[in-house]
């Protein structure tokens, strides 16, 4: 079961190093890991997603509260949280099969972003769910290159993470 944390830290270098190199040392694995600054600039957000069925999150939560920079750590429930993912996939769509990929394309409500005669680089945002089944239909073609940003989230409404 994958869950998603929020963790609010320093926005000073070496904070990042330091989060990896505890999930290192405790034989944690992180399934994806997003950092920016937040709304503070002397903040950044970390969104860490982790196999929970492995490892229960309390004690993820709290070998991370023992970090200095490490100022709030919170689990996201599932069912109340927005999260995205953004992808950039580069197919195989040659005149034969262009038609059919643009259609998936429009489908997931995608972007084509470049175009060369073999081609077709799509940029999609959405669910891990979404973006999983859009490259599920997208593998007939042929996938020439993939990259995911990993998974980004906030809590609903007014909550603040």
């Amino acid at each position: 079961m994958k869950q998603t944390l929020s963790v609010l830290v320093e926005n000073k270098p070496g904070v990042l190093s330091r989060v990896a190199g505890l999930f290192t040392r405790r034989g944690y694995n992180i399934d994806s890991l997003a950092v920016s600054p937040t709304e503070d600039p002397n903040r950044s957000r970390m969104t860490i997603a982790v196999d929970a069925s492995r490892f229960p999150v309390e004690q993820i939560s709290k070998q991370l509260d023992k970090l200095v920079n490490v100022i709030k750590i919170r689990p996201l429930d599932p069912e109340n949280m927005v999260s995205r993912e953004l992808g950039l996939l580069k197919v195989a769509a040659g005149s034969d099969t262009r038609s059919e990929v643009i259609q998936l394309v429009e489908i997931f409500d995608a972007q084509i972003v470049d175009v060369t005669s073999d081609v077709l680089t799509i940029q999609v945002t959405g669910s891990s769910t979404e973006l999983e089944n859009f490259e599920r239909l997208l593998e007939p073609f042929g996938i020439v290159e993939l990259v995911k940003t990993g998974v980004i989230a906030l809590s609903r409404g007014s909550n603040v993470t």
